[in-house]
């Protein structure tokens, strides 16, 4: 009956111990740039997934050549580790382990590691569908963004796959019929949980307990009862100009942005190409089963009026074969990693657009 009960609760938030998220941020550091994942393991308490612990999945190890080719292959592997046998088995163990020292043993998803938002992709989606599918229904997907935490802003993000999305990969067609009959969309595949890091109370008694250096000057006693009031840890307003708000060089951050986002759109129109294609090749052979099917009918009319028997009008679909349609599944994920890219460049705008438009008159040219 609970666990019926607790099915049946939707997954709302994600609570993430930090001594889990220091494991998290230095294993994705040291494995940078290559992918690295892990298990992350804890409980589901009334619709919050709490994660207690984790783990990280062996390094993928390969022969050291200089080829391009193989480096693409060792980081498809590492993305592709979580759903291995190997790793499965690993992890069936670990988590066996865990149990007999009394801690949470439940596997509750897995993390990743990512490099400018770029997380949408196929091993991801595979991996995820894996754990919902196979490992547990109620797992997510923790995705960390080194280099956007390298820059002191910590990037840690958790996601789910949307439940029109989990039947339309199980059945495995992504063609455009079924996705208007569906109405599935880009934005239908990735659902984002909010994320709170929790810290247990015995550290938040010590972080309170920390010892602190004795002031080295006398300390001035307050003169009004509204100093007394006041929060003595609120910054002031500094009192000297900020030059660096004067700064006008763009981020380096919304550069390569950009140009993952140019590339993207490049791969986009690709795709778009091939299916222009496939409808041109579809409309070709459409007209040649037309022109088949006029002639036999012209055929068997002459042969009706000679009193012989008609030939069969169904043989087209022997002398002709249509083309099939390819899958729209990579221009979904696509069209969700320009979105996710697009959102990226319009937070790093934020402020290098307020600067151009302060100078905007020594920008254009001809005007003074």
């Amino acid at each position: 009956m609970a666990d019926s009960l607790l099915r049946e609760t939707p997954l709302k938030a994600v609570q993430v111990e930090a001594l889990v998220v220091m494991k998290i941020v230095k294993h994705c550091s040291q494995a940078f740039p290559s992918t690295a994942t892990g298990s992350i393991v804890g409980m589901d308490v009334n619709g919050t997934l709490q994660v207690t612990n984790t783990f990280p999945f062996p390094a993928v190890d390969l022969p050291l050549t200089d080829s391009h080719h193989d480096s693409n292959a060792a980081s498809n592997l590492a993305a592709a580790a979580p759903r291995s046998k190997a790793n499965t088995v690993y992890q069936t163990e670990m988590i066996k382990h865990l149990r007999e020292v009394n801690v949470d043993a439940n596997n509750v998803g897995w993390y990743t590691s990512a490099n400018m938002g770029n997380f949408v992709t196929a091993n991801m989606i595979e991996n995820q569908f894996f754990y919902q599918k196979e490992m547990n229904e109620r797992t997510v997907a923790i995705v960390h963004d080194v280099s956007r935490s390298s820059q002191g802003s910590l990037t840690l993000r958790a996601f789910r796959l949307s439940p029109s999305f989990m039947t339309a990969y199980k059945e495995g067609k992504f063609t455009t019929e079924t996705l208007q009959k569906s109405k599935l969309s880009y934005k239908d595949i990735l659902i984002e949980l909010p994320l709170t890091i929790h810290n247990s109370h015995l550290l938040t008694s010590f972080l309170h307990q920390l010892p602190s250096k004795p002031p080295a000057e006398e300390l001035k006693l307050p003169a009004t009862l509204a100093s007394l009031s006041k929060d003595s840890s609120t910054p002031l307003p500094p009192l000297f100009p900020n030059l660096d708000s004067l700064d006008l060089s763009i981020d380096p951050f919304l550069e390569k942005t950009c140009d993952l986002l140019l590339d993207s759109i490049e791969t986009h129109n690709t795709e778009l190409n091939n299916y222009q294609y496939y409808q041109r090749q579809l409309g070709r052979e459409q007209a040649k089963i037309t022109a088949w099917q006029l002639k036999r009918k012209t055929e068997n009319a002459a042969r009706v009026a000679a009193k012989q028997t008609p030939l069969p009008e169904d043989e087209y679909t022997r002398l002709f074969k249509l083309p099939q349609e390819p899958s729209r599944l990579e221009a979904l994920l696509n069209s969700r990693q320009v979105e996710q890219y697009s959102r990226q460049v319009d937070g790093f705008t934020a402020s290098v657009s307020g600067k151009m438009f302060a100078v905007k008159s020594n920008l254009l040219p001809g005007e003074q």
